[in-house]
């Protein structure tokens, strides 16, 4: 008798990837590199898939009766299920209750299974719908955190702005005594006479005269 070869199908512990990506292997470029994606078929949880397949497989690919149209009401249908969901588990419980040798227990158990299947295939077709309002609410919130973000800056923008026009508010009037405290115009503005004194003949100053004479030399 051949030993049945066990495979699974979920990804190894994380601790096993952990211990790969040691800072000796990633100095050393020994990291395993990802995966490629797929292209082709796959295996998931012992399911084969392919690429190209939709989202949400029609129950025909699948190999399963529809119970529905093909033109149809979400929510009605979802009742419809619901309703004979309930029915068929009192059949079942009345059955193993009678006979639960019975054949028919199998068949009940059969339809309830394809009632299930039914209401988890039109639960799964309102994923976009839910995705899309996922991603409007994350959207609004984030419209809403940046709308605070900005009314807390103009806040603060208002308030620096009256301290400053207060700070101004409070500056003394300038008068002829407080410019000659800050500024010495003797010095700014040198008097006629030494100004003669300080520029050449041909309007360069003096130090840079004497500098150029002292490079000539060199």
């Amino acid at each position: 008798m051949s030993e049945t070869a066990q495979v699974s199908s979920l990804p190894l512990p994380p601790m096993q990837y952990v211990t790969l990506f040691s800072e000796e292997n990633i100095k050393r470029g020994r990291t395993p590199r990802p995966p490629p994606p797929i292209t082709d078929n796959y295996s998931m949880f012992g399911s084969p898939f392919n690429t190209d397949d939709a989202v949400i497989r029609p129950l025909e690919s699948q190999n399963i009766r529809r119970l529905y149209p093909n033109n149809y009401d979400h929510r009605r249908e979802l009742k419809k299920l619901n309703h004979s969901i309930t029915a068929s588990f009192l059949d079942l419980v009345d059955i193993c209750i009678r006979n639960p040798e019975s054949e028919a227990r199998a068949t009940k158990i059969d339809d309830l299974t394809l009632l299930f299947i039914h209401m988890h295939h039109l639960v799964n077709e309102f994923r976009p719908h839910q995705a899309r309002e996922t991603l409007k609410v994350m959207l609004e919130q984030q419209n809403r955190q940046r709308l605070e973000i900005a009314e807390r800056f103009r806040r603060h923008f208002d308030k620096a702005w009256e301290l400053v026009q207060q700070a101004i508010s409070t500056i003394p009037e300038p008068t002829e005594s407080n410019i000659k405290l800050l500024i010495d115009i003797d010095r700014v503005q040198p008097l006629e006479g030494n100004s003669n004194n300080q520029a050449c003949g041909n309007g360069c100053a003096e130090e840079d005269r004497v500098l150029c004479q002292i490079i000539d030399l060199l």
